[in-house]
């Protein structure tokens, strides 16, 4: 018999928000993504094991990551 499983990387693009950079100091978009690793099995996604959040200043580029009661934060606003 044979078993395929494996892990999955999915990166999902959030909406932009308008904040100052905590490495630049400026008040530009924040680029903001979720990343959801995700067991698979016969190449179809089961259940999500972990997930992530990054933000990314479009003016330097610097990335961070924010937790999920950091997101909650950022959606309230």
């Amino acid at each position: 018999m044979l078993l395929l499983f494996g892990l999955k990387t999915v990166v999902r693009a959030l909406p932009g928000r308008y904040s100052s950079c905590r490495y630049c100091g400026q008040y530009v978009e924040q680029h903001l993504e979720e990343r959801a690793s995700k067991f698979t099995l016969f190449f179809i996604p089961v259940f999500t094991m972990s997930r992530s959040y990054r933000i990314t200043c479009s003016n330097c580029g610097q990335r961070s990551s924010l937790s999920k009661r950091g997101m909650k934060a950022l959606a309230r606003r």
